[in-house]
This record gives C-alpha cells, structure tokens and sequence, in this order.
C-alpha cells in the first residue's frame, strides 16, 4: 500500500479542492493516460488495486507509470466516542484529485492492449476518467 515513509505532521486539516488541476494534467511519459474528470480522494489501496489490474492485463509488457502519491493523513474518531476532546488518530493516506489531473499513463504496447488495461483500473477509481493519447502518437512506431 502506497504511503510516506515519514511524514512532518501526523495530522492534517481537510482542506477545499475548487477547481481545475493546474499541475499534472498533460502526459508526460507515457503515450497513453487515463484522467480525471471528477474532484475525489483516492486512497493508497486503490491507487494499488487499479496497479495491479493494470499489470495483469498487460502481463509484464511496456512501463506504466502512476501519477499521484497518497500523501495527505486522514484522521478518524473511534466509533461510539462523544465530540470533542481533540482530532481523530491517523487512519491513512489519500490523493487528493481534480478534474484534469492524470492518474496513470503507460507506454510500450498497442492502443488497444493499453486503452483495455486503462478501461479497468478506472474501475477501480472512485472518479469518472478519459482515456488520452498523445498528441504526436503515431500506430505504426509501435506494435
């Protein structure tokens, strides 16, 4: 599962997430990416769980690479605790995602095998994605 190996704070504050992503929107590996189109967190375990997927159907061809990091703490209060007396321990970690961000690019197999591979990791992610290419990308360099 994805997380710092050290983190400054334990505890962060919620934060807003208001608009587009400003950073990280355009492919900057890979020839092939799926990106968000929603405003969501998305936890370590399913950056892993749309890893593993993806892995699988390309079965060890080509290179991914993975976009977001779960680095922002994620405190819970135990259940059946009254308000008050300070903020939860930490729970885990997320991403925060916005629209446009990418989350996942991979090069070295055909836009087919990489458009399916891509299909099912967005079904892992709790955000709506679009499946892009890049703009220079050309069918008959690659097989």
């Amino acid at each position: 599962m994805l997380q710092p190996k050290k983190v400054k704070f334990r505890r962060q504050q919620k934060g807003k997430m208001k608009g587009n992503a400003q950073r990280g929107h355009e492919l900057a590996h890979g020839s092939f990416g799926i990106k968000s189109l929603q405003t969501k967190w998305i936890t370590g375990r399913q950056i892993e769980a749309a890893r593993i997927a993806v892995t699988r159907y390309m079965q060890r061809q080509g290179q991914i690479w993975i976009r977001i990091f779960p680095d922002k703490p994620i405190t819970k209060k135990p259940a059946e605790v009254r308000m008050g007396k300070g903020k939860g321990s930490p729970e885990g970690f997320v991403a925060p995602v916005t629209p446009g961000r990418m989350i996942m690019e991979c090069e070295g197999v055909s836009m087919e095998i990489a458009k399916e591979a891509l299909r099912l990791a967005a079904q892992k992610l709790p955000v709506t994605t679009k499946f892009v290419v890049r703009r220079d990308y050309v069918e008959s360099t690659n097989a």
